[in-house]
């Protein structure tokens, strides 16, 4: 089958890699649709934390959000999962250590991470290996594209809950990206007033078109009593900016990571009372946002830019887009043979 592959530092390409075979508890799944993000990026630039630590190596196949459809089961699965729509989550903990027994499988150190970590293959292929119990069933409302958003939004997903937003809440979400519009999208689908901060104005003025809430930059943002802040941007100083815009005694949610060290003041946080929550991976929120997209609740599809060809992923991964795609931050690839369906205007993926 084919499969991109990165080999080094700017270095891929689509080859021909054998077929996946579905050992005990495992189904192959046909991938329809995986996006890209900043860890694939990073990955393709060499700047990926995970290369310099030794729990990833070139080379790597990448790809962690994903939809497709159940081609084979192995020994073990149950024979009905085959023909079903899935997406599944990342994180594919040992099962046995301590935080796997206590719910907690997607921190367990030796996890592997579908595309990431350890070198499980990810999902710009054609096809993906998948343990049974990573599966999440895809309702007939969520498409292709819906389910490749699933693994994003059960990270925004987890950033909401994890701010504890009553009805009415004021809610900051620094970063713009598919994660920050995605934690606004699904605050204000709770009742929160939402409000955006960024800095760079062709994704400000996208994000103001989404009408979600207000949209401002560190310079024009007001005082206002926010109840809650969520950092899901890369700038290593937004982290100490949400300590000093929230609320005493509100909550901070860190789910953006910078190339370096942030730092905070915990002389402010003390003082204000705050509480910290970090969220890592979308591991516990993926029914959720199923269920958020299968309702229509939330809606992500126009975060998506356009969908393109497997051949084109390096294109995309070095940050090249065509100009016609518009400012929405993300792309998904369709690995399939013949390229694809279309893209959102209608016309042939990657044509």
């Amino acid at each position: 089958m084919r499969a991109f592959v990165i080999t080094g530092p700017g270095r891929a390409d689509v080859v021909d890699v054998p077929e996946p075979e579905a050992g005990p508890g495992q189904v192959i799944v046909d991938v329809e649709r995986a996006g890209v993000c900043g860890t694939d990026a990073e990955f393709f630039s060499g700047d990926m934390a995970y290369l310099h630590t030794g729990e990833a190596a070139y080379p790597i196949r990448i790809g962690h959000e994903w939809s497709g459809v159940v081609a084979a089961a192995g020994p073990g699965v149950d024979p009905k999962w085959t023909g079903r729509r899935v997406t599944g989550d990342t994180m594919l903990g040992c099962g046995r250590c301590r935080r796997c027994t206590s719910g907690r499988q997607h921190l367990c150190a030796d996890r592997y991470e579908i595309g990431i970590r350890n070198g499980w293959p990810g999902a710009l292929a054609e096809r993906l290996p998948v343990p049974a119990r990573a599966l999440h069933p895809l309702p007939g409302t969520v498409d292709a594209t819906l389910g490749a958003l699933v693994e994003p939004g059960a990270n925004a997903l987890r950033a909401v809950r994890g701010a504890r937003l009553s009805p009415g809440a004021r809610l900051l979400v620094l970063g713009p990206g598919t994660i920050g519009l995605l934690v606004g999208k699904i605050a204000a689908a709770d009742g929160a007033e939402v409000h955006l901060l960024g800095r760079d104005e062709e994704s400000l003025s996208f994000a103001r078109s989404l009408g979600i809430g207000p949209v401002w930059t560190s310079v024009t943002v007001p005082d206002l009593p926010f109840d809650a802040v969520v950092d899901a941007s890369n700038s290593p100083d937004l982290p100490a900016l949400a300590l000093d815009l929230v609320e005493p005694g509100g909550r901070i949610v860190y789910i953006g990571l910078s190339g370096e060290p942030s730092r905070i003041d915990t002389r402010t946080a003390v003082l204000k009372d705050v509480t910290i929550v970090g969220v890592l991976s979308g591991s516990g929120g993926l029914a959720g946002t199923i269920e958020l997209y299968a309702s229509g609740a939330v809606d992500p599809r126009p975060l998506v830019a356009a969908t393109v060809c497997l051949d084109d992923a390096a294109t995309v991964l070095a940050g090249k887009r065509d100009p016609g795609w518009g400012p929405a931050p993300k792309i998904h690839i369709d690995p399939r043979p013949w390229g694809g369906e279309a893209d959102r205007d209608g016309k042939p993926a990657g044509g």
